[in-house]
């Protein structure tokens, strides 16, 4: 039988050393807590919160992140795509969230903010209305990606075709142009 805990703060555990117990964890909050390479399988985090915690490389099969705030956390290598997609509502500030996986993820109105997404894989994701606010996009992948309406004007570093991904009423700004650009080989000046 799963645990229920709810309303608990939990601050400076390294669950590498302490087994975390699977349950579900409703408007907990984690400060400051290493999560690095622990199994979160089949764990249910509802109205939670994590800040500077260390979730690199947790195993997140059948995970359910719902209404989760991550804030300065490192997040390295994370595999979202498989999360439970019900109710998968994610905000990201200040985050590193390099080498993460969000294959086919439902991500419409995400909040990304000035985070470190390099090499992040965004294919086959619906980003509609997402907020890319001052976040490092180096070497990102949207293929076959949904950014309708998705704000880019303060994130640099992206390359995104245009004709491979849905970007109607998109916003970029004029310093990103390029991003748009690349595959044609053109300088602008």
């Amino acid at each position: 039988m799963k645990e229920y805990i709810a309303n608990e703060t939990f601050e400076k555990y390294n669950f590498s050393e302490i087994p975390f117990k699977k349950g579900e964890y409703e408007l907990c909050e984690f400060f400051h807590c290493d999560f690095a390479e622990v199994n979160l399988s089949e764990v249910n985090f509802i109205d939670c919160e994590f800040h500077h915690c260390n979730l690199s490389l947790t195993n997140l099969n059948r995970t359910s992140f719902q209404n989760i705030k991550f804030k300065n956390c490192k997040m390295l290598g994370m595999n979202f795509s498989r999360c439970h997609d019900f109710g998968f509502s994610i905000y990201i500030e200040d985050c590193q969230l390099s080498h993460a996986s969000f294959y086919k993820v439902n991500l419409r109105n995400t909040s990304f903010l000035n985070s470190k997404l390099h090499e992040v894989d965004f294919t086959g994701c619906d980003l509609t209305k997402a907020r890319f606010s001052k976040s490092d996009l180096l070497n990102a992948t949207f293929y076959n990606t949904i950014l309708k309406e998705a704000n880019f004007k303060e994130s640099y570093n992206y390359i995104i075709d245009p004709e491979l991904n849905q970007i109607n009423k998109a916003l970029f700004s004029l310093e990103g142009i390029q991003g748009l650009l690349s595959k044609y080989d053109i300088k602008i000046e």
